[in-house]
């Protein structure tokens, strides 16, 4: 299987070039991601336990879908596609864009447009991807990352507290 090809991109977020993965995380270089809060309508928010075999951030807790746009994929597409390829769910339209973050070592360089939807499933979660998975209410995700932020990735700890912010500013 051949590497990935992703767009490399400059502070403001504009393609300047491509590289493979690897150079991208050995280098450190800016590129472009999405996260994809799944909730359900209870108002519970679907996280994935990262499967050990991920490269970065292995085995920790993160949003219910992630991942690095394609070449030349803009930021809508690569939500409706990360949530079908480690969700197994078929999005019938681009979720709700709820804001971005810029690249920062959070992130891993990345810059993040955060999407928001609702539904119940069901979710065939992709094992390569993906270890497990579960609900969980707005209270048990601040509590748990309060008290143990380790246990998540450090993108979904910067993403939550961005989340945070937002609502009490609402």
């Amino acid at each position: 299987m051949s590497e990935e090809i992703f767009d490399i991109v400059n502070d403001q977020d504009e393609v300047i070039g491509q590289q493979p993965r690897s150079e991208v995380h050995r280098l450190g270089s800016k590129h472009r991601a999405v996260h994809v809060l799944v909730y359900n309508a209870k108002g519970e928010l679907f996280l994935q336990k990262r499967s050990m075999l991920k490269d970065c951030f292995p085995g920790l807790w993160d949003s219910s879908a992630s991942g690095h746009l394609d070449s030349g994929e803009n930021y809508d597409q690569c939500a409706v596609r990360e949530v079908r390829e480690e969700l197994g769910y078929k999005l019938e339209s681009v979720p709700k864009r709820l804001f971005k973050i810029d690249a920062c070592p959070e992130t891993g360089q990345e810059f993040v447009w955060v999407y928001r939807c609702e539904t119940e499933g069901p979710f065939t979660l992709h094992p390569e991807e993906i270890e497990t998975g579960g609900w969980f209410s707005n209270a048990e995700v601040a509590r748990w990352i309060s008290e143990k932020p380790g246990d998540f990735a450090s993108g979904f700890v910067r993403i939550w507290q961005e989340l945070r912010e937002r609502e009490g500013r609402i």
